[in-house]
C-alpha cells in the first residue's frame, strides 16, 4: 500500500471519528468499524462486506479506481505473520478472487480472467501491518508478457522469462476456474527454498489466466525484496490502480 493510500484512509479513519498509529489504519477500520457495524447493525460500513463466519472484510481503496482490499477480520500482521501458513487459516487469495465481482461492478462490465489481479507486498513494500489484499487490474504490459509466455510457465517454480517491472519474478501455473484448494502462501512457504523461513521478504502477485490447453487457470509470481540493492516486494506494481486494461 502505498503512502498516498495511507493518507487517504488516515483521512477516512479520522472522520470514523478514531485515532491509531498509521500502520495500524486498515485494522482499525475493520475492527472497529466495519466488524461491529456488520454484526450489531448488519451495516458493514465503510467497508462493502464481512464475513463474519469466513473471517474476512472487502473495503474499497479510496485511492484506485477499481482496487479492492481484502482484510482480515482476526489480528494478522501480513505475509510474516505465521497464521498465514497455518492449515485451518482460511484461504484468503480464494477469497480475494471470490469477491473480484467487486471490481467488475466499478468497470461496468465482466472483465476477462485475465486483467483481474491479486496482490501481497513485502514487509519491506508495505505500510500497513494488517494483512491485505489488493483486488485490481493487471498493468497492460504484464497480461501481455504473461500471454506471451503463458506457455513457458510450468507447474513448478522457476523464473519468469522476462523482468517485470525491471525485477526478476518467480513463476509457476496452476489450473482450475477458483483457487480453492490452492493456497499461494502456501505454493510460496513449500515450493521455494528457504521461503518458509522468510516470508517477510516476499511478495506475491496472482494473475488469473487461460491456460495453453483453453483451460482457466492462473499464473502465481514471486519476488523477494532485497533492500540493500533498492527493491522492496512490492508486488502491487504489477497492478494498475487506473484499470486502463478494462477500456482494451
Amino acid at each position: 500500500m502505498t503512502q498516498r493510500i495511507l493518507l487517504a484512509l488516515a483521512a477516512l479513519f479520522a472522520i470514523a471519528g478514531t485515532a491509531h498509529a498509521s500502520s495500524d489504519v486498515l485494522w482499525g477500520i475493520v475492527n472497529e468499524k466495519c466488524v461491529p457495524g456488520q454484526r450489531d447493525r448488519g451495516q458493514p460500513n465503510p467497508c462493502v462486506k464481512v464475513d463474519l463466519n469466513k473471517g474476512y472484510a472487502i473495503i474499497k481503496d479510496v485511492v484506485g479506481d477499481a482496487q479492492y482490499l481484502l482484510i482480515p477480520t482476526a489480528k494478522n500482521s501480513g505475509i510474516d505473520d505465521p497464521a498465514v501458513l497455518a492449515r485451518n487459516t482460511p484461504n484468503y487469495f480464494a477469497l480475494a478472487w471470490q469477491e473480484r465481482h467487486f471490481m467488475a461492478d466499478i468497470v461496468k462490465r465482466d472483465p476477462p480472467r485475465d486483467t483481474i489481479s491479486l496482490a501481497v507486498n513485502s514487509v519491506y513494500g508495505r505500510t500497513q501491518t494488517q494483512l491485505h489484499i489488493a483486488i485490481d487490474c493487471v498493468a497492460i504490459g504484464l497480461r501481455e508478457k504473461v500471454a506471451a509466455h503463458i506457455a513457458a510457465i510450468g507447474d513448478q517454480w522457476a523464473r519468469f522469462p522476462v523482468r517485470l517491472n525491471g525485477q526478476h519474478y518467480q513463476a509457476m501455473r496452476v489450473s482450475g476456474e477458483t483457487l480453492d484448494g490452492v493456497n499461494p502462501f502456501l505454493l510460496v512457504a513449500d515450493g521455494l527454498p528457504n521461503a518458509r523461513n522468510s516470508m517477510d521478504r516476499r511478495t506475491i502477485v496472482v494473475v488469473g489466466a487461460t491456460l495453453p490447453n483453453g483451460a482457466p487457470g492462473f499464473v502465481v509470481l514471486e519476488a523477494e525484496a532485497n533492500v540493500a540493492s533498492g527493491y522492496y516486494g512490492t508486488g502491487e506494481e504489477l497492478q494498475d490502480h487506473s484499470c486502463a486494461v478494462a477500456t482494451q
